[in-house]
């Protein structure tokens, strides 16, 4: 009788682990907390600090981006906008640009305000900026420049989001839906 019961005694303790089925992918406990230094739209030194206490969400791109950032952010809005009234306020979307020489401050709170006051565009110095890919495995690299001098950066498409207290939860990428994306929301801004 003993036998069998310490496997169900541990399988209950274990099944009070398991914290959240999410429906993008559970980074909780894989990547690290929310932790950086660098430079808001507004020209201001802020660090992750500064953004605890909402639920996060950080994406890394660049304004001159023909496709894959506004559609993302465009989507980021779009469930925002779906969540409860009450929660919408609550929650930030952090813009890091991995292109900081041409997205100043200025340029990105242009660019941000298109997509609601939840957005609030990032940048810094290059070594700050690959501190901070680095952290979270994200990728970026330069095409190179036509003959006016433009060029493209290609970059990882994924979106990490923190609870309040700035730890890992999920990541959302463009193989998610809408709809698990929403979902995942609803969970953090209730319970995290």
């Amino acid at each position: 009788m003993l036998r069998w019961m310490f496997p169900l005694a541990l399988s209950v303790m274990l099944a009070g682990c398991v914290d959240h089925d999410w429906q993008t992918n559970d980074i909780t406990g894989v990547m690290p907390a929310l932790e950086f230094d660098l430079v808001d739209e507004d020209g201001e030194d802020v660090q992750a600090e500064t953004f605890i206490g909402k639920p996060t969400l950080l994406f890394f791109g660049f304004t001159h981006c023909p496709d894959v950032c506004p559609t993302t952010l465009a989507k980021l809005s779009a469930a925002i906008k779906q969540l409860d009234e009450s929660w919408q306020d609550d929650v930030q979307v952090l813009f890091v640009a991995v292109d900081p020489a041409r997205d100043t401050p200025d340029v990105m709170k242009q660019y941000t305000e298109a997509f609601g006051p939840q957005f609030i565009g990032l940048s810094g110095d290059l070594a700050k900026i690959d501190a901070l890919t680095n952290r979270y495995r994200v990728t970026y690299e330069y095409g190179e420049k036509d003959a006016r001098g433009n060029y493209n950066v290609t970059h990882s498409s994924s979106v990490f989001a923190f609870d309040r207290q700035g730890e890992a939860r999920f990541m959302f990428s463009d193989i998610n839906s809408l709809e698990s994306l929403v979902g995942d929301l609803s969970y953090l801004m209730e319970h995290g």
